[in-house]
């Protein structure tokens, strides 16, 4: 089992890794129990979209580990559409409508929209000061002024130190890299930002996103680089998050199970459970003997 700090991939529903995680005979309905037996976190992009309906809360509820943790992404309706003003009810909806996962609820992630930037500056400390103080939440900020290692950076990541907020920190360096000739990189490239790694952590929870090159073995110095920081963080006691994607996400549980092979070097994390693929042959498989 994993021991230390949270792994996990951007998604748990994907039919593509039937057969690679999951098992053969695994329907959608199965995904998430058989991802919860191999990582104990993911992120929830699902809820950027839109508020999951109650029946799917109460489902994830049930299927997940006690020890699982979902990080949800706060509704862009609330982050983009209304840029963080004027969205009492909604915010009052999406929470109420998560809370039934209790300890089951990671650190809500709010990802900014790239214009909302320090001129902003009263808009967004608002609204992190009345966000609901019994969860927690990583802050994801993507303008360039938040990265210049200047005033506006340095006002951020103190407010959010004072709140006891993490940021969130996003590296897409390997994306960058990686080949053009590939469609899914290219669409992967125009979709996230390009900005530096300032991979401070400020409070309890470090919450790392990193984009792979598509090309597995390419990702290794920077995983290396990863490896040593996160298991820095927690020799001091801090408990990290550490999501793995990948331009079309099929190979993002080979890349947290090769994250998780690189910080074992360096500090005692738990063995990674086997994959549902790997542990014991489907009823399908099992049938084809007879």
């Amino acid at each position: 089992m994993i021991d230390g700090y949270y792994l996990g991939c951007p998604i748990w529903s994907n039919k593509a890794w039937v057969g690679e995680l999951f098992t053969l005979d695994a329907k959608a309905s199965d995904f998430l129990r058989q991802y919860g037996r191999v990582f104990n976190t993911v992120e929830g992009n699902t809820s950027f979209y839109a508020v999951p309906p109650v029946n799917s809360v109460a489902a994830w509820a049930d299927q997940a580990p006690a020890d699982f943790r979902f990080c949800f992404k706060i509704p862009r309706a609330i982050t983009h559409d209304r840029r963080l003003q004027n969205a009492e009810a909604e915010s009052e909806l999406f929470f109420q409508r998560m809370a039934p996962l209790g300890e089951r609820l990671g650190p809500f992630l709010v990802q900014l929209p790239p214009s909302l930037g320090p001129q902003e500056w009263p808009v967004l400390t608002s609204f992190l000061v009345r966000l609901p103080p019994q969860y927690r939440y990583a802050v994801e900020v993507r303008h360039p002024d938040f990265f210049g290692a200047g005033e506006a950076e340095a006002r951020l990541d103190q407010f959010l130190q004072d709140l006891g907020m993490d940021r969130v920190l996003f590296d897409s360096r390997p994306l960058r890299a990686a080949d053009r000739s590939d469609p899914n990189v290219r669409r992967a490239q125009q979709r996230k930002p390009d900005l530096p790694v300032h991979p401070v952590a400020l409070g309890p929870h470090p919450l790392v996103r990193y984009i792979a090159d598509p090309n597995l073995p390419a990702n290794d110095p920077w995983l290396r680089e990863w490896a040593q920081r996160v298991a820095a963080w927690i020799e001091a006691g801090r408990q990290p998050f550490v999501f793995l994607h990948a331009p079309d996400d099929f190979y993002a549980p080979r890349l947290a199970r090769r994250f998780h092979q690189l910080l074992s070097d360096h500090v005692d994390v738990g063995r990674l459970p086997p994959w549902p693929a790997d542990e014991a042959p489907s009823s399908a498989e099992q049938l084809s003997l007879f």
